[in-house]
């Protein structure tokens, strides 16, 4: 099914999510959401696709909420079964969590509101010298979104994390790479193929399945009481990968000074014991 408000690209292994609004400098309303997070199914069933790179189109990123219809009611999507409110951000948000692939935001433009918080749980961000990013939610008198409490203070700290928060105002991309909240702040033009380089970087010289692990091993680790429990994980994964036909293959590659030529597959040759966490229900209490 064609998507209205993004596009959805892939080639060479990498996919491309594009937010489509660009007359709206790509404000995000909920089929936006919903369209997203069916590209993200998508990508993470697709064992060709082994990156993923968000942008925006135009000259924004995401612009924040398309509050043009007023009220609240952009913010509604994802109710439960039973009709409890969910943060549509936050469905967002916790579904890109889960991918099994690493995530890139290009950040190209204007990132605001939940166009900023959808960046936090993706696994590298990059910025045009010209972008601008607020987590503005007290300028509009709403509340944090998309589990942002949770990932911000994770990425740059909670003292940095709490001023933009309480303040709500809107910095420069050099503040977000002073910070740490993004990794690289380049010329507009330079921005998409710096993604795609760093996209292709990955795709051409790791296992798939590989850093799956990885990556939820990071983000799931942040918060554990003990690195007892980092060891209970990472035993298993360097048991499981140390006997695969790719741990085989990385070596050979490495001994004989060539690229490897990984063939393990997310659909099919993932472990056992993955996932190893419980994922929480949502209750709104």
């Amino acid at each position: 099914m064609p998507f209205e408000q993004i596009r959805y690209e892939k080639e060479n292994g990498i996919g491309l999510i594009v937010m489509n609004r660009p007359e709206k400098l790509n404000a995000y309303t909920p089929l936006m959401g919903q369209e997203i997070i069916q590209a993200l199914d998508q990508a993470d069933e697709d064992d060709e696709i082994r990156v993923l790179i968000f942008t925006g189109a135009g000259r924004g990123f995401c612009a924040g909420a398309d509050l043009s219809a007023g009220g609240g009611s952009v913010f509604s999507q994802g109710a439960d079964p039973i009709n409890e409110f969910r943060d549509g951000g936050g469905v967002l948000n916790l579904r890109i969590f889960e991918m099994k692939k690493p995530v890139i935001a290009a950040i190209n433009g204007p990132a605001v509101g939940i166009g900023a918080t959808m960046t936090l749980p993706m696994d590298i961000r990059m910025a045009s010298e010209s972008a601008k990013m607020g987590f503005v939610f007290t300028r509009r008198a709403i509340a944090p979104d998309g589990c942002c409490t949770w990932f911000l203070p994770r990425v740059v700290g909670i003292g940095q994390a709490a001023e933009w928060l309480i303040s709500g105002r809107v910095f420069s991309a050099q503040e977000a790479l002073q910070t740490g909240l993004v990794l690289r702040v380049l010329p507009a033009d330079d921005l998409l193929p710096a993604a795609m380089e760093k996209a292709r970087e990955i795709v051409e010289n790791t296992s798939s399945v590989s850093v799956a692990l990885t990556k939820q091993l990071v983000w799931r680790m942040v918060g554990v009481e003990h690195p007892m429990e980092a060891h209970r994980v990472e035993s298993k994964a360097v048991h499981f990968m140390a006997r695969s036909k790719d741990c085989r293959e990385g070596v050979n590659a490495f001994l004989e000074k060539r690229k490897p030529d990984f063939s393990m597959k997310l659909s099919q040759d993932m472990p056992d014991f993955y996932p190893w966490w419980k994922e929480p229900r949502f209750k709104n209490t």
